[in-house]
């Protein structure tokens, strides 16, 4: 398994990677319209393509095959976490988590957000990140719920 930082050059592959994390997602927790909604941000969304190219993101990849992938932008918030539907709950969640964390602690930053769904915040309570709220978001005219979550890493 290699970690690597993310260059411009991946944004193709990491598309890859986000839409087929999306499409295998379990249809009893997030329907096709939503599926299909939220994976069209790839290409919709101009956040998406500044989380790469401006923001600080690292992957894991096999034999050249980018399997997962994190970013922080801006540099206190996770912004992408994806990982392909058949290398998920493998560990690789966990491992780009505690990268972004360490880089950030590194950076002298205080704590971090995100905004996870349904399905990764999980991960993050694991991790020990806390909920601060519970919302709801549209995309392309489509209802989605997911937890707005802060870790606090500075250790005083």
């Amino acid at each position: 398994m290699n970690l690597r930082q993310i260059t411009i050059k991946d944004q193709l592959e990491l598309k890859k990677v986000y839409f087929d994390s999306i499409q295998s997602l379990n249809e009893e927790i997030y329907s096709k319209e939503q599926k299909r909604a939220w994976s069209s941000q790839a290409w919709d969304n101009p956040n998406f393509e500044k989380s790469i190219t401006q923001g600080k993101g690292w992957l894991l990849s096999d034999k050249g095959i980018i399997l997962a992938f994190a970013t922080r932008y801006p540099k206190n918030r996770i912004a992408l976490f994806y990982c392909k539907g058949k290398s998920q709950r493998k560990g690789f969640g966990s491992k780009l988590l505690h990268k972004l964390e360490d880089e950030a602690k590194k950076e002298g930053l205080d704590s971090l957000l995100t905004e996870a769904s349904l399905i990764s915040y999980e991960l993050f309570i694991k991790n020990e990140w806390k909920i601060i709220r519970k919302e709801k978001v549209t995309i392309n005219n489509i209802v989605f719920e997911r937890y707005k979550m802060i870790k606090i890493i500075k250790i005083n």
